[in-house]
Order: structure tokens, then sequence, then C-alpha cells
């Protein structure tokens, strides 16, 4: 099919979803969870020849991760649709409601977009979790993966288009766009065919489609993210939240990026904050304070702070007290998670109102800046634009509201 044949053919199924029970579209959710399990091992066979033809053209390793799927990953995605089948429908949903004076019933409601496209790189999870999301809030879905995943795309989205057959659901409100630039030029200017479109990716994808989009953008954002330790922070506890951060899974949008020490227990706590790290396989960037107090550290550039490592690289600096700490993150944050450890409630009272990000966390690791983790289940993305949606995206993000006037006959004076 051709992209306009593929958006016309999710227009008519997004008429479809948009009046579809919770019960109807839950049915749907687990029947593409049980075929998605079932094609497990093309999806893998599929995605190991992504993988090697992606390592074979140098693709760096914190690439390789996104795009790597196992048996683990597969039953995640299943998994993420199922739990998505737990959660209300926001459709329907009233925002707020009122009666006029003179009777008439005004209420706000959710309703879907209509069709979403979705452009991303890599991780062939997406394709599921954006698929689900869209379904469940009613939408049509145009999935635009990378070239890198189109073999494990492919399959998955087979896959789920045969769940919504077996559900009884039209497999149109799925489909994998295919095909070169011209392609993806098309779709963000398809402005009357596609209601909304969302990047998924690195800063250049993001910015192209921003740049170049007709389509109104709901824009997701890159994650420089910093971790400040206050003087008041417990030590300990903010070396075990600074490994969470940067190790867990390092070539993620909320892993830690820039660790920031104030100066007051500088001396005491970056020694053992360098060991940790590079007992756990860290290189810190450092400038010559940092550099002073540990062995093995990199020498930092200016530049080095400007931008997500998406790997085992930790860019580190010594700050006078918390408002250096934000003037740094002021300078160089993406507007993404931003972490302080502190004792001092002025410290975390000061940097949370101060600090300007879709998330700020207190004595808590920007891991938990997930959808799955806080409990929406399977995510869109993150976005750190200031609109309709901000932080992790899900279901009430993934729908617009209309205005429903109920009257008796009035008419207006």
């Amino acid at each position: 099919m051709s992209f306009r044949d593929q958006a016309l053919a999710a227009r008519a199924a997004s008429h479809e979803l948009a009046s579809a029970t919770r019960a109807v579209k839950d049915r749907a959710l687990h029947a593409m969870a049980e075929a998605l399990l079932d094609a497990r091992g093309a999806l893998l066979d599929a995605n190991a020849d992504d993988v090697e033809r992606a390592r074979a053209e140098g693709t760096a390793q914190s690439m390789l991760d996104r795009l790597a799927l196992n048996e683990s990953r597969i039953a995640g995605m299943a998994d993420g649709l199922r739990s998505l089948a737990a959660l209300p429908d926001p459709v329907g949903d009233v925002v707020r409601g009122w009666r006029l004076p003179n009777g008439v019933r005004v209420r706000q409601v959710r309703v879907p977009f209509g069709v979403l496209g979705i452009i991303y790189e890599a991780r062939p999870n997406v394709t599921a979790d954006a698929a689900g999301i869209a379904l469940k809030s009613g939408n049509a879905a145009l999935l635009r993966g990378s070239s890198s995943a189109f073999a494990s795309n492919s399959v998955t989205v087979a896959a789920l288009r045969r769940g919504l057959e077996a559900a009884g659901m039209t497999p149109d409100a799925v489909h994998l766009v295919e095909g070169g630039r011209a392609v993806t030029t098309e779709m963000m200017t398809a402005r009357g065919l596609v209601d909304v479109l969302i990047p998924r990716g690195g800063a250049g994808l993001i910015q192209a489609v921003v740049e170049g989009s007709t389509v109104p953008v709901i824009e997701t954002g890159t994650g420089n993210c910093h971790l400040y330790v206050d003087a008041s922070a417990n030590q300990s506890m903010a070396i075990e939240i600074l490994l969470n951060a940067k190790t867990q899974r390092p070539s993620v949008c909320n892993a830690v990026e820039t660790l920031l020490v104030h100066r007051d227990i500088a001396d005491e706590f970056m020694p053992a904050a360098m060991e940790a790290l590079r007992s756990a396989g860290v290189t810190v960037h450092g400038g010559d304070d940092v550099r002073a107090l540990a062995q093995d550290v990199v020498e930092a550039n200016d530049d080095e702070f400007e931008a997500e490592y998406l790997s085992l690289d930790l860019a580190a600096r010594i700050v006078d007290d918390v408002d250096g700490a934000i003037e740094h993150i002021r300078r160089y944050s993406t507007g993404h998670s931003e972490t302080i450890i502190a004792e001092d409630r002025r410290a975390i009272d000061r940097f949370t109102m101060a600090i300007d990000a879709a998330a700020v966390l207190v004595n808590a690791s920007s891991r938990f800046v997930d959808g799955g983790e806080f409990g929406f289940g399977a995510e869109i993305g993150i976005s750190t634009q200031k609109l309709h949606a901000r932080g992790p995206m899900a279901l009430p993000e993934m729908t617009s509201t209309k205005y429903i006037v109920e009257g008796t006959g009035q008419t207006r004076a």
C-alpha cells in the first residue's frame, strides 16, 4: 500500500475505534499480546538479522542495546499490552463539567485524536507500546520505525494485526509505514490525514520532525539528566542512587549523564563515588578539581556537559552550592529529569521550585521517570515540551477533548 492508502485506511479505522467500548479494546489488546508471543520465534530471528546488519555497519553499542530483543523483552512487550487492558479507558472521561444559570449543562470530555503518526528510531519494543496505547485511547496508528529495525518491526506489526483480526477488529488500526525519506516527508506533511505526529529518538530526528512537519507535533526530548548531591545528602544513599541512575540501563533517555557535587563534601564524597563508578565500569569525565580527587578521571571538555553519552560515561563537576547546581542545570539541561540528593528541606525546596524539567526527583533514581514505573502502563514517549503533554505520555495524553453542551430548548438572548 502507498502511504496515502495506509493513511486513508487508518482514518476509516479510527472512526470504528472512536466508538469502541473498553471491553472490545481490552479483548483486542490481549489478543495482540498472544499473537506477539506466538510470533516470538520469527521475531527473534528477524531481530538477529537487524542486529547483525547494524553491527556490521558500525552502529554504536548503545544503539545496538536499544535494537536488540530477547525472550524477556518480548515478554515485556506482551505484558505492556496486557497492562494497558487493565487500565481505565480515557475516552469519555469528563475533565470538567458544570451547569449554567440558564440550566444548560456543559461537559468537557476526552476523545481520541484520530490518527497518530509515530516516527521513531531502533527500539522495536516501541512498536508494540505505540500500537497498544493508540488502540486503548481510540486512535489508529501509523508507525514509521527506522530502517535498522525494519525486519523486527515487520514481524511485530504483522502479529499485532493478526491479533486485531482474531479479536474481531479491523487490522487497519495499525500500519507499518515503509519506504525512504520521501515517505517520511509525506507523513510529516499529511495534514488532514494524520492528526498528530510524535517523534521518538535522538536530537536529530526530533528536530527534523519538529521543523519539517505541517502536522501538529508532540515533541519528545533527549535526556541530558543531572544528579546533584547536596552537602546534606546521605552519601551512601547518594552513591547507590547514582549507580542505579547511570548503570541500570545507560542507553536510555532517563539515565543520568552528569554528576554535580557540593564543594563542602567533595573531598569526602568524590573519591568514594569515583571508586564505585569505576568498579561498575563507568568512565568519569571531569575538570581539574574532579581529577585531583580521584584516579582515572578523563579530562572533560565543556561540550561534554551538553549532550547525552548514552553509554557508561559520566560527566562530573563540583559546584559551590545548590544555586551553583541550578545554574549549571539551567545552562545544560534538556528539560527531561533532574535529581537532588539531600536531607536539607530548604535545599530540596529551592531545587524543586527552581528547576524547569518534565520531572524533578528527590532522593530517587531518574530511572523511575518512565510510564510503566509511574503506573501508566506502556508509554509512548517522554515529552519535554510545555503544552498539552509533559513527562511520560500514556493514555490521557493521547486524547484531545470536546465540549458537549446539553439544553432543554434554551436560546441566547
